[in-house]
């Protein structure tokens, strides 16, 4: 047994990694079996289930990696969650609905990879690049995940990611489903990202949500997750997930594919999931207007103001 023990260090020695940064962090890349066949060939053969049993009691364990270490961190990412929560808490207490802002990963349509598996009676081939000059379209999913009726939505666009397009899913919710399920709302929650087509710094955001706004004659205030910190927003764990599962290993030949398997991502807890397509062509890198930039009608926070702000109905 002690020999045992020391050819597996020494193939383990041989075949592992670590991390730089955690001493105490390191993987080996040979499978139960290639590890194996190093034993035997130390003249200790064991077999694979063996093996497992040996990797357990050194601690190794099968593990993927997870996308947990922020790149960066802004000095007032505490203050800004804290204060996320209390608006959180105002709204869940009121008879106003909270809602969580986002964009998938665009899609390709065509015979394009995607990841996950099928249950099919033959082999699915696909292109063997992801070349963009082969789609036949692009799909860009916005979504909108409801907190308080554990409902999500999303809007389908075959042009472009831009501030007019998010504010344009967010109108479609809001007239199709929204005033039905808050008749006695008098203002929206809405928690989004930092950056993207929802960015805090963008000028043209706040003007196209003034418009929307202005539509809905209702007010909208706005909180915005601190730098680096999009994966807490909601929607990212709430709704993305659930769609990802229930579109994994299909090919998005068309969009009626792509329609017909977001529809039908639930969940046992309830979730819900409703679909538009947006088919306008969305114009890119527009700006604020000089209008908009001088009257500025948006009603900023004291605390944390850059995060936190409120538009209202106005006569822009």
């Amino acid at each position: 047994m002690p020999e045992l023990i020391e050819n597996l260090a020494s193939v383990l020695c041989d075949h592992t990694a670590g991390d730089p940064m955690q001493d105490d962090v390191i993987w080996t890349y040979l499978t139960q079996q290639e590890i194996a066949d190093e034993l035997t060939r130390l003249g200790t053969p064991i077999s694979p289930s063996t093996v497992q049993i040996l990797l357990d009691e050194c601690e190794f364990s099968k593990r993927k990696a997870q996308r947990r270490q922020s790149m960066g961190q802004s000095p007032w990412r505490n203050e800004q969650f804290e204060r996320i929560a209390e608006l959180k808490a105002e709204y869940f207490a009121s008879e106003n609905p909270i809602l969580s802002i986002d964009t998938k990963k665009k899609e390709l349509l065509g015979n394009f990879f995607r990841g996950g598996e099928v249950y099919t009676n033959h082999v699915v081939t696909t292109w063997d690049h992801d070349f963009k000059t082969h789609a036949k379209g692009l799909v860009i999913p916005h979504g909108l995940y409801d907190l308080k009726r554990n409902v999500g939505h999303i809007s389908l666009g075959t042009s472009h990611d831009t501030s007019e397009f998010a504010c344009d899913s967010l109108w479609g919710w809001w007239r199709d489903f929204g005033r039905k399920a808050y008749p006695s709302a008098d203002c929206l929650l809405v928690l989004c990202d930092g950056g993207g087509s929802n960015s805090s710094r963008h000028h043209i955001f706040k003007e196209d949500l003034q418009r929307l706004v202005n539509k809905m004659d209702l007010p909208i205030r706005v909180a915005h997750y601190p730098p680096y910190c999009s994966k807490y927003n909601p929607i990212e764990h709430r709704l993305f997930p659930h769609i990802t599962r229930a579109c994994q290993g299909v090919i998005f030949h068309t969009l009626d594919i792509v329609k017909r398997f977001i529809r039908r991502t639930t969940t046992r807890t309830g979730l819900r999931v409703t679909l538009k397509v947006l088919d306008k062509l969305y114009e890119l890198k527009r700006k604020a207007t000089d209008r908009f930039m001088e009257i500025y009608p948006v009603h900023f926070d004291d605390y944390l103001p850059d995060w936190n702000y409120v538009i209202k109905p106005g006569n822009y």
